[in-house]
């Protein structure tokens, strides 16, 4: 049997309360996930329940996409995100069985392709 675990969070932001500067749905700190590595993120909400897995190549560019595109599955949820968890993972097969996991492991809210437990 495979032995998987959650990897840690390299980098996780939080939303702020009364941003002062430029923000994108209070995420004033975007500028911490790298633009040219990928792995997979995760948004929780302020009970810190999954709401939303995903992975990316380019990881800052996909992260905010989720913010600014009328396409993304949480579009409606926007603003029941308050942290955002990214793990670096290069390999694109990891980054895909990570993502499989944590959505079934963790029962990610928003999740529909991967979501094996509904």
């Amino acid at each position: 049997m495979i032995n998987i675990t959650i990897p840690t969070a390299d980098i996780t932001i939080t939303k702020q309360d009364a941003p002062e500067s430029n923000n994108l749905y209070g995420f004033t700190d975007m500028h911490l996930i790298p633009r040219d590595k990928g792995g997979i993120f995760m948004f929780y909400n302020i009970n810190d329940e999954l709401l939303f897995v995903g992975k990316a190549r380019k990881l800052r560019q996909r992260v905010k996409k989720h913010f600014e595109d009328n396409v993304s599955v949480i579009k409606a949820h926007r603003d029941e995100v308050s942290k955002i968890d990214v793990c670096l993972i290069e390999d694109p097969v990891d980054r895909e069985i990570y993502e499989t996991y944590i959505v079934n492991q963790l029962k990610a809210k928003y999740n529909v392709d991967k979501a094996l437990f509904r």
